[in-house]
């Protein structure tokens, strides 16, 4: 359970919250209108947090590059392979939902 101090209080005391973090091995939150705005961890819980971080980037980036690119359908070269084709309507028609002048 991490300490929780407001901002204005967290100024006055930084000496003595950067001890309990450090010595007392505390997790310090500092809040402003009751919300969490920072905290204040030991050096060693950071950089567990950014090895973390790091991983979890890794692992998305070895899942996008393990994505393979699928062929398109014959005759669809460059396309999506999805793509209908659809010729343009004949003159007068200007499709459904149309009201004419």
């Amino acid at each position: 359970m991490a300490y929780e101090i407001p901002v204005t209080q967290a100024r006055a005391e930084l000496a003595d919250l950067i001890n309990r973090v450090v010595y007392g091995g505390e997790r310090v939150v500092v809040t402003r209108h009751g919300k969490p705005l920072v905290a204040l961890v030991t050096a060693a819980d950071l950089e567990r947090l950014q090895e973390q971080d790091a991983g979890e980037r890794d692992g998305v980036i070895s899942t996008v590059s393990a994505v393979r690119e699928v062929p398109s359908a014959p005759g669809e070269r460059g396309r999506f392979g999805i793509a209908a084709h659809h010729p343009a309507p004949p003159a007068g028609d200007r499709g459904p939902g149309h009201r004419g002048a």
